[in-house]
């Protein structure tokens, strides 16, 4: 029976969880990418002997997901195109120019989540709109899941032990679609791009 002082409001509210379904009830999690656990990587090929091995320094990105349904709400990670890292000077301001990454026009590089897709327990693809160059063109990327759950130590400034989501994504781009088009004409610089990107999130 119920009280007869239960108020009406309290009442309806009650129903209407009860009808909902469970997916309509659950929360996804918001997470934030540690910077100090946030790898973007890259490869392109040299001249066909070898490939570049290079990264971005400085980039960020949050997300909202759920580790138990797998679903993805929002997500995007932003990267400081000058902060390119191939660990040699001369290079790098080469690829900070107007033949590669034109970082006095166009500072920042970045991926929107548009879909997630389970492909496993702990792997999935996820599809999204990378921004470069001023053009946008759509980029899947493979997830790994590694692990979910309390971190093993304090973060510095972090009240006790987080709780962390660690990723691995791996996937490619011409980056002639984004009208980088420098060394292609004779094979010195590739087109494809290799994407590697690791990363910690803390659960906010």
């Amino acid at each position: 029976m119920i009280h007869a002082r239960t108020p009406r409001s309290l009442l309806l509210a009650g129903l209407l969880a009860l009808a909902l379904p469970v997916s309509a009830l659950a929360q996804a999690d918001r997470w934030e990418i540690d910077p100090e656990h946030f790898a973007v990587g890259f490869l392109v090929d040299h001249a066909g002997y070898a490939k570049v091995l290079g990264m971005f320094l400085e980039a960020e990105g949050e997300f909202t997901f759920d580790p138990q349904t797998r679903e993805l709400r929002e997500g995007y990670f932003v990267v400081q195109t000058d902060s390119v890292f191939t660990n040699h000077e001369e290079r790098d301001d080469h690829l900070r120019s107007d033949d590669f990454l034109n970082v006095a026009e166009y500072p920042e590089m970045r991926f929107t989540a548009t879909q997630y897709e389970p492909t496993g327990d702990d792997t999935g693809r996820l599809t999204g709109d990378l921004e470069l160059l001023g053009e946008t063109h759509p980029v899947t990327l493979d997830v790994t899941i590694n692990k979910v759950g309390r971190y093993p130590f304090p973060l510095g400034g972090v009240f006790g032990r987080p709780y962390v989501l660690g990723a691995s994504m791996r996937g490619s781009f011409d980056r002639s679609d984004f009208g980088m088009t420098y060394g292609l004409t004779r094979d010195i610089v590739g087109d494809e791009i290799e994407l590697i990107i690791e990363f910690e999130a803390q659960r906010q």
